[in-house]
């Protein structure tokens, strides 16, 4: 009897534990991901790289400007001969330049290369977005998975914990029928022994549900302080329909969109080789300011000009060897190959659309036939229970119900959560995983 109490309060602490942690929403688990996680704000990063290059701060439209400026000592010992017939000496003559200038570049025209490249740079950053959207859905189904695999395992833990209370009342009644005669003790050794192994599961099952809690707690970028417990409520979207999820995958799947940017952007490439082709035309200018004090051997003492200069310059590399015609031609082979790609992943995407779709069919069927299978397994349970306390059915056939319901339920909350994510894959290939709410 004492066995029985104990259990019963160390039930009642637990569900009061349970009860006390605060439920961390789904919602609120997407929301910490997305700030927290490093491998979102390091897909961030690179979106800031990538809007930082096309700038137009570095598309080569802008002039550069460079500034230069010097100084010279000299002390000389200095002899001089005269064409009259005299000669000087100076020992020690001072002298010294000074300059400063400012160089102006700017290209008028280079073939268009900049013209392509600036676009370029400009399909680079969308890319990068995209980029930035993929690494955001595999860590939100990443993190789905993890939070509906603590929700089966706490659900586990529960049905877990129900039976082996009902192993405790059978031990109970176990030793209340021994004690009147009513049976051996070997029930008794046999209620002992499950409720040791009902034990061993109830451990078990507990550290199991805290190591998925620690996983959660790594995507989200350990960013859950508290004692928390998760939200087990599973809701489907019975309003998916097939054919115009295969259209919004065909216009929305990131995989195939990130393909059409890479052929954009390979052919910004072709465009820009090309310009190897033709001239470069440029413009420069300068301003310089010089001054020259001369030593006493020099006819002028000081000197100082300033001057603006400008000029225009036109380059053209008539012939390079080939070099341009092997990147051009290279380049249009790759964009060929992006192109024969799109069409290979657009098969591969379908396919997996496809199966995605029929395993979320059939995962579902399978779900509402565990769901009908829990409620025969409680019936029978039931039924067992009432006869066990008439004494019509023995403890082995008591415990096989039990066992079966346990199975029955165990079962369930596996197709549950099995159905739920084979729905957040489809949503996902069909790029919809950003659009709905869990």
């Amino acid at each position: 009897m004492k066995k029985r109490i104990y259990i019963v309060c160390i039930t009642v602490l637990i569900g009061c534990n349970l009860f006390a942690q605060n439920i961390l929403s789904k919602d609120e688990a997407i929301q910490l991901t997305l700030e927290n996680n490093y491998g979102v704000k390091i897909a961030n990063n690179n979106v800031e790289v990538a809007e930082n290059n096309k700038s137009v701060l570095n598309s080569g439209y802008l002039p550069t400007l460079t500034g230069n400026a010097g100084a010279t000592y000299n002390k000389d010992d200095i002899s001089a001969e005269f064409s009259n017939g005299e000669s000087t000496s100076l020992n020690g003559a001072e002298s010294s330049r000074y300059n400063a200038g400012l160089n102006l570049n700017y290209t008028l025209f280079d073939g268009l290369g900049r013209y392509y490249d600036f676009k370029r740079l400009k399909e680079e950053y969308n890319l990068s977005e995209l980029q930035a959207r993929e690494t955001i859905e595999n860590t939100i189904l990443q993190l789905l998975t993890v939070y509906y695999d603590v929700a089966r395992r706490a659900e586990n833990l529960k049905s877990l914990e129900e039976t082996l209370e009902i192993s405790y009342d059978r031990l109970v009644r176990s030793e209340y029928q021994f004690e009147y005669g009513q049976n051996t003790k070997l029930d008794v050794l046999n209620a002992q022994v499950d409720i040791n192994n009902d034990s061993i599961n109830v451990i078990t099952s507990k550290q199991n549900v805290i190591n998925s809690k620690r996983d959660l707690n790594v995507v989200t970028g350990n960013s859950v302080k508290r004692e928390f417990a998760v939200d087990t409520s599973v809701t489907f979207l019975m309003q998916l329909n097939k054919e115009e999820l295969l259209e919004k995958v065909l216009n929305n799947n990131v995989t195939l969109i990130q393909n059409e940017k890479n052929i954009a952007i390979n052919d910004f490439t072709v465009k820009a080789n090309k310009s190897g082709y033709l001239p470069t035309v440029g413009l420069t200018g300068s301003y310089g300011w010089n001054e020259n004090n001369n030593n006493a051997a020099s006819f002028v003492a000081v000197s100082t000009n300033t001057g603006l200069s400008a000029g225009v310059n036109l380059s053209w590399n008539l012939f390079d060897g080939g070099t341009t015609i092997t990147r051009v031609k290279n380049a249009k082979i790759n964009l060929e190959n992006l192109k024969l790609q799109k069409e290979q992943l657009r098969l591969d995407v379908e396919r997996n659309f496809n199966n995605a779709w029929d395993d979320y069919q059939n995962r579902l069927k399978i779900y509402r036939v565990q769901e009908e299978n829990i409620r025969t397994a409680k019936n029978n349970f039931n039924r067992t229970q009432e006869k066990f306390k008439l004494g019509q059915v023995t403890s082995i056939e008591f415990r096989q119900a039990q066992l079966n319901l346990l199975t029955a339920e165990l079962s369930r909350n596996q197709a549950k959560y099995d159905a739920k994510l084979a729905e957040i894959l489809v949503l996902q290939i069909s790029g919809e995983l950003l659009n709905v709410r869990f």
